[in-house]
């Protein structure tokens, strides 16, 4: 049974930082491309960050670049978002993803999501 579980949302003040975690299980996760989402109330779910496989490379949306960092563990199973400088138009509720070839078909799973709110 694949399984994403993401923690670390919260409560925070402008100017803060959060560390949030993606565990994954179920499934070959070295092989899976891994991404984070987000999502504010009455907007789309946009993309934040992607980090790939062997060799790991990562991207980031414009508006993160510079303030957030995505990492991978491979031992443990877990992609990480560090969320440095945040802003209140971070608010929103955060969303990994996996996405790899399982069976030779294309695989994407997604988490429940965790909520971040940036707030003084």
């Amino acid at each position: 049974q694949v399984q994403l579980v993401e923690s670390g949302g919260g409560l925070v003040q402008p100017g803060g930082s959060l560390r949030l975690s993606c565990a994954a299980s179920g499934f070959t996760f070295s092989n899976y491309a891994m991404s984070w989402h987000r999502q504010a109330p009455g907007k789309e779910r946009e993309l934040v960050a992607t980090i790939g496989t062997a060799p790991v490379s990562t991207t980031y949306a414009d508006s993160v670049k510079g303030r957030f960092t995505i990492s991978r563990d491979n031992a443990k199973n877990t992609v990480y978002l560090q969320m440095n400088s945040l802003k209140p138009e971070d608010t929103a509720v955060y969303y990994c993803r996996a996405v790899g070839v399982q069976n030779m078909l294309l695989a994407r799973y997604w988490g429940q999501g965790t909520q971040v709110t940036v707030s003084s």
